[in-house]
């Protein structure tokens, strides 16, 4: 299975930063990795940003509504960012559950309108740090990939994000025995739910990942790849990130 190392640049980025995704792409064509490179910008910058990647990596929005249009100021639909040239969307991370209080409900109508649009979706989930000190964290996924998983989100192009809560933005990444355990638990309940399609799905772990860290998670069983947080803004960083890909390979 082709790893994704996906940046997701959350509310960062104006038109000078356009130069970074411009270094990325050129330095994944000069060097391609055994891997699928996508980064996701927020919504004022994709059109350009598609422009400027010119194919070379992928472009993808931060978040949608299960809605295809309507009374909803502010909102973006999965046809606006098709049609923006976006061709995935990151649905369900952590700071969206935690801030605006979406549900697994929610997520997995957001995840069936990224398929209605004709895009891929990355649909997150990961316990609290509460959650993993009281022993529950695999219970706490496996409820959130039984209820923001819809049906159909079985190929590979597909990706479930492992973000435990706890290390999110804190430097802090979960151990290598914890991300190993969750990722397996993650695709026992998939292949449980879905059968032989469950093992197509890659599953991506994000959580402070870096440079330094990125080589070893890309190595652990079942890690399909890396949500990436701020290293993706910065971009030696995020191409030290892509070049740790090879161990996977």
């Amino acid at each position: 299975m082709r790893p994704l190392i996906a940046g997701n640049w959350k509310m960062n980025g104006l038109t000078p930063q356009l130069a970074e995704i411009e270094a990325i792409a050129t330095c994944v064509a000069e060097t391609p990795p055994f891997a699928d490179i996508l980064i996701c910008p927020p919504s004022t910058l994709i059109t350009r940003a598609v422009q400027v990647a010119a194919g070379r990596i992928a472009i993808g929005g931060q978040d949608c509504r299960k809605e295809i249009a309507g009374a909803f100021t502010g909102g973006i639909s999965a046809e606006m960012l098709r049609d923006a040239g976006a061709s995935t969307v990151i649905v369900g991370h952590s700071e969206c559950r935690q801030h605006y209080g979406e549900t697994n409900a929610l997520v997995a109508a957001k995840a069936k309108a990224a398929m209605r649009a004709g895009i891929l979706a990355i649909i997150c989930i990961g316990e609290t740090k509460s959650q993993r000190q009281e022993g529950k964290a695999l219970s706490a996924c496996g409820d959130q990939i039984s209820g923001s998983v819809p049906e159909g989100i079985t190929s590979s192009a597909n990706a479930i994000g492992y973000e435990p809560l706890w290390a999110i933005g804190t430097g802090e990444s979960a151990t290598h025995e914890e991300i190993a355990e969750v990722h397996a638990h993650i695709r026992q309940c998939l292949v449980a739910r879905f059968g032989a399609e469950g093992k197509k799905v890659r599953i991506l772990y994000g959580g402070s990942v870096d440079p330094i860290n990125a080589r070893e998670i890309l190595a652990l069983p079942e890690v399909g790849g890396v949500l990436v947080g701020g290293e993706s803004l910065k971009t030696a960083d995020f191409e030290a990130i892509i070049k740790a890909v090879s161990a996977k390979a």
